[in-house]
């Protein structure tokens, strides 16, 4: 049982963490790390120690964060993009994003046949490498959606030990994309200019002078998109055929409104956005549960085995492929951490790379995972069964 249960208390708790990690970035030799890290680590080591429960069905604030904070933080920071950046940077991302997609799908396989498949798996074999072919593709909606076309959640304990174990190699990877962009410089064919963006480190900087008026507004248009973009997904889906994610609709609409000088006058969607990102990524922290590996006994490392195969093979794709191409290793970091984490870990990664030219591709090729990933992960189901 965790020391604070209550939905205030944890609230109250995420927010000390977020608040430790700003300081500890900011007057530390843990600045290198960035805040969006030190929030992960933080919050897995707090909810481990039985301070505030770890992610489950007795907390449902982290569903909020999940449903409704982290696309807040999303519209708000893509408030201020400047879309003539995008073109600059845009096209590597993708590019190394597909990439590493096709590295998530070899390292599935790769890692299906290094622990022996089916004698070691199970009869869910298949289906397990299809689920962490999809979640490394594109997040946990392509994760679930392959496990329930097989049936994988009526094994209550195979579905939660699995979740486990991609939930903390979704941790180990971002301390991975954070890391190597500096431990890699030195080594790497570079454009000039990277150098300097490494060494800039985390964007630390985000102060802002706002206004009432300013809060109230802005809070007010993120709520709003995020409503609108709910109901004109469903409408494009009923009356169009077309299935396009709410995140995009959403990110459709801050950048057209970002593009408003009235909209690029109000202060204050930078603070906002970075907290609503910042409480997510505590929840990814949460999600890092050392007792539920614990649970599923023998099968953890044979699946803590498949996960580590998969995620070095991917990782040797993207970076491979960008030191061929000779593009930067913040990009290939942050399009790295969009296939394994999702659109807003990579936007907060880009962030603590200081890269803030990134932020919305990191947004865009996330969302394109959504869709790429439900296509990958039944395909390898298929190639496997």
């Amino acid at each position: 049982m965790a020391m604070f249960v209550s939905t205030l208390s944890i609230a109250a708790v995420l927010a000390a963490l977020i608040a430790i990690s700003e300081w500890l970035a900011t007057h530390t030799w843990l600045k290198h790390f960035g805040a969006a890290l030190l929030v992960i680590v933080l919050t897995a080591i707090v909810a481990n120690l039985g301070v505030i429960p770890t992610y489950g069905p007795q907390t449902p604030l982290y569903d909020a964060i999940f449903t409704y904070v982290a696309p807040l933080g999303i519209f708000w920071l893509l408030l201020l993009v400047d879309l003539r950046s995008l073109g600059q940077v845009g096209g590597p991302t993708l590019l190394l994003f597909l990439i590493g997609a096709c590295g998530t799908a070899l390292g599935a396989a790769a890692g299906h046949w290094v622990v022996g498949g089916a004698d070691a798996l199970g009869s869910q074999h298949a289906a397990l490498a299809g689920m962490f072919t999809g979640t490394y593709v594109g997040g946990s909606v392509n994760y679930n959606a392959v496990a329930l076309e097989y049936g994988v959640m009526e094994d209550a304990a195979l579905y939660a030990g699995a979740a486990a174990v991609d939930n903390a190699m979704t941790t180990v990877w971002m301390v991975v994309c954070v890391t190597l962009p500096r431990v890699l410089v030195g080594f790497w064919p570079k454009p000039g200019a990277q150098t300097e963006r490494v060494s800039a480190g985390p964007i630390t900087d985000d102060g802002e002078v706002t206004r009432i008026f300013d809060l109230a507004t802005v809070i007010a248009l993120g709520i709003g998109a995020v409503g609108l973009s709910e109901i004109l997904a469903d409408l494009l889906k009923q009356h169009a055929g077309i299935d396009m994610p709410s995140v995009l609709v959403l990110s459709t609409l801050a950048l057209c409104l970002a593009q408003l000088p009235v909209v690029q006058r109000l202060r204050g969607a930078r603070l906002l956005g970075l907290l609503a990102v910042y409480l997510f990524l505590a929840v990814i922290g949460s999600l890092c549960d050392a007792q539920a590996l614990l649970r599923m006994g023998e099968l953890a490392p044979v699946l803590g085995v498949f996960v580590v195969v998969l995620v070095c093979v991917h990782g040797l794709v993207v970076f491979g492929a960008a030191r061929l191409l000779k593009a930067d290793l913040e990009t290939a970091a942050v399009a790295s951490q969009a296939n394994i984490g999702g659109g807003t870990s990579a936007l907060a990664l880009a962030r603590s790379l200081g890269r803030s030219d990134l932020e919305l591709p990191a947004i865009l090729v996330g969302s394109a995972g959504l869709a790429l990933g439900n296509y990958l992960g039944f395909t390898m189901v298929g190639l496997l069964s």
